[in-house]
């Protein structure tokens, strides 16, 4: 029997893109899926193609148009507080602009319930418009705390037992009056699910082609500009706030990690010794030690900032 699954996509000024990751959607294997798409206001034809695809496939539903939500995170949010998913059995995350492998929902779900998990995400083909494709490798064992700091990958490769996503559903709808608090849907639901004891696959085989381009909110993290990016974003006091705020909206503040972190220089050391807890690439914990002992030597500034 053909598992049906709900896929949740953002969108905004999608025009040259939606088409071809729809298609790619609708080209599933083996899966009964219905397609909730939330398009934040926008200024190109992105609400006439959707319109017509709506029209034209019955499973694709296009929620209520007009809200500005300034983010795709935000726009996610709005998405899981809104969709009614009880008659399906996984729900998964999409975005505009990619291209899934055809087997991409099938191979979740068969990963799923082999390993008796609850989410699931997978490594992605990175590619760009000069052809240049790159291998995003997120298959890492998972660590203690990983979840406080890092996704396990782009959340459009996100797919949810109906389970766990019901459960992040009732949380988001109780507290979504402070839903500002949180930035990035994706590491969320990770961060939720790992808290919560729900437990989580990162699948090592490619699930799709993600697309790279000056759009992206968050890119693949590939190469030696994004590394630099991201080593200014920790250093420039840009991000432990980040992981406080999501903590303090989970609730994870009594976590040992959320704990050091409120006790100064202390806990910076305190840090630098279970810093192979914080991250799962190994060259990841190098270099989140080598960011607390940083931090420990010269402080920050007041606009602390999470590890990118």
């Amino acid at each position: 029997m053909k598992n049906k699954i709900a896929i949740l996509l953002a969108a905004y000024n999608g025009e040259p893109y939606l088409i071809e990751q729809l298609q790619s959607i609708l080209n599933q294997e083996n899966v009964l899926s219905t397609i909730f798409i939330s398009l934040d206001k926008s200024s190109d034809s992105s609400l006439d193609i959707l319109k017509e695809y709506s029209l034209k496939y019955p499973n694709i539903v296009l929620l209520e148009y007009g809200q500005r939500f300034g983010s795709a995170g935000q726009n996610f949010f709005h998405l899981i507080k809104s969709v009614d998913v009880h008659e399906f059995e996984y729900v998964a995350f999409a975005d505009q602009d990619d291209i899934w492998n055809g087997s991409k929902l099938k191979d979740a779900i068969r990963m799923l319930n082999e390993t008796g998990a609850d989410g699931y995400s997978s490594n992605v083909i990175a590619f760009w418009e000069d052809g240049r494709e790159q291998l995003v490798n997120k298959a890492f064992p998972q660590s203690e705390f990983d979840y406080l700091f890092e996704s396990p990958g782009p959340g459009c490769t996100f797919v949810f037992s109906v389970n766990l996503f019901t459960s992040m559903q009732d949380f988001i709808r109780s507290n979504y009056s402070e839903i500002n608090l949180l930035w990035l849907h994706d590491w969320f639901s990770y961060s939720f699910a790992r808290f919560n004891n729900y437990k989580w696959v990162i699948d090592p085989c490619p699930s799709m082609k993600y697309r790279q381009h000056s759009q992206n909110e968050v890119g693949a993290n590939a190469g030696f500009l994004s590394f630099f990016k991201r080593v200014n974003a920790m250093l420039n006091g840009s991000g432990l706030a980040y992981a406080k705020s999501q903590s303090k909206f989970i609730g994870q503040e009594n976590t040992q990690p959320m704990r050091y972190l409120e006790q100064g220089r202390l806990g910076y050391l305190k840090l630098f010794f279970i810093s192979y807890k914080l991250r799962r690439k190994a060259l990841d914990k190098v270099f989140c030690a080598l960011f607390f002992l940083a931090v420990l030597i010269k402080g920050t500034n007041k606009k602390e900032g999470v590890l990118p």
